[in-house]
């Protein structure tokens, strides 16, 4: 009895023994694992970010500056240019017609004929006239001749002073037929108008005419004018006197003087009328001949750089692009002084801009850049290029 009693207790303890044994090992399971999800949520804590600190971008790799290269021109006074396409045309220009109708009786002139102020061009046939006019002369001779003796007789008081009076009256009378019996005379008279050139002749001796009919066109070419037309810009730059040259489709190049600038614009183009007075002694300018009229203006400060370097802004206007202290680009519109064979004369540029060269349609106002001074032979080429592209 006591030997079962023993077995029982043992199998007691046996049995109590694996059960914790085994509650042993399935608190020790449950750790490790308790264990190992700590020690994850730790690795993944570390690696994310801290939400109590600010994010902060990751810095991305800055592309590189472009380089530009560019130059500081040395600025200069230059005499500003104005070119404007034009047309030489006579000082003055006359077309003769006579006055009555009649057979041409003398035409002393001839086509291209130098003449004089008052010189005989045209006589219309006046026999009746002549006569009227000799007529009248003697009739004035005869009145004088006759209030000379009224005069003598009224001194010594032996005519009447009604008499004397009459006399007058009657030499009053035959003046004013001489002078009217002259002017129907000098109807059938043309004659020049001032000193010039005959230009045309379009009747011919013994031919018959009618009343203001044309029969010769005389013009004054010295001097000769050259006219044009300017714009509204270039107004303000000229003056009365100014200097200017005139280049003939022919070749010849002449010299002016600005005499006169219209104030009244074209309703059509808004430009304004200019002539230039040639002299022309020896008439060598022709009139009605196309011509380029080169103005010199007021001289103003500006450089001279070569034609690639003009380029268009964001709002469509002709400028240069340059770099400024920073190193960034900025546009600046030019005022086009002078197109010369080896390059533009600018203004309005400011005196320390450092002017792109070289890649400035590669770059946009606002750009930072790596700016490069020019070397002497890249600008002489940048100008032969522009020279070669104008011949």
């Amino acid at each position: 009895m006591p030997k079962i009693r023993f077995h029982k207790l043992a199998a007691i303890v046996v049995l109590i023994g694996f059960a914790a044994w085994m509650a042993t090992g399935e608190f020790s399971s449950v750790g490790s694992v308790a264990a190992n999800k700590a020690k994850a949520a730790e690795a993944e804590q570390g690696k994310a970010p801290d939400a109590s600190k600010p994010k902060t971008a990751e810095a991305e790799p800055k592309a590189p500056l472009r380089t530009v290269a560019v130059v500081t021109p040395p600025r200069k006074t230059y005499a500003r240019a104005i070119r404007i396409s034009g047309l030489t045309e006579a000082d003055k220009r006359a077309v003769l017609a006579t006055r009555v109708g009649g057979v041409i009786d003398k035409l002393p002139v001839s086509q291209g004929q130098h003449v004089k102020t008052g010189d005989l061009v045209l006589m219309l046939a006046a026999e009746e006239k002549i006569s009227n006019v000799d007529n009248a002369k003697q009739l004035l001779a005869q009145r004088k001749a006759e209030l000379d003796a009224a005069e003598r007789l009224a001194k010594t008081g032996n005519l009447p002073k009604l008499q004397l009076d009459t006399a007058r009256s009657n030499l009053t009378q035959a003046q004013s037929l001489l002078d009217t019996a002259q002017a129907e005379l000098d109807r059938n008279e043309v004659k020049a108008p001032f000193d010039g050139v005959i230009d045309r002749v379009p009747v011919e001796l013994g031919s018959s005419v009618m009343q203001g009919a044309e029969v010769a066109t005389i013009l004054k070419l010295d001097p000769v004018i050259a006219r044009g037309e300017i714009s509204e810009r270039d107004l303000g730059y000229l003056k009365i006197g100014d200097k200017a040259k005139v280049r003939l489709v022919s070749g010849q190049t002449v010299e002016g003087t600005v005499r006169y600038i219209s104030r009244d614009a074209s309703s059509a183009t808004r430009t304004f009328r200019v002539e230039i007075a040639i002299p022309n002694a020896d008439g060598s300018v022709p009139a009605g001949m196309t011509a380029e009229i080169q103005l010199s203006a007021l001289p103003t400060d500006a450089v001279l750089l070569p034609r690639s370097v003009v380029t268009l802004g964001d709002k469509g206007d002709l400028g240069i692009r340059a770099v400024g202290k920073d190193n960034k680009v900025a546009f600046f519109p030019i005022d086009l002084v002078d197109d010369t064979p080896t390059g533009l004369v600018l203004g309005g540029i400011p005196a320390d801009a450092r002017i792109i060269v070289a890649g400035q349609e590669l770059v946009k106002e606002g750009d930072e850049v790596n700016p490069v001074e020019a070397d002497q032979a890249t600008i002489n080429k940048l100008i032969g290029e522009a020279t070669a592209g104008t011949q």
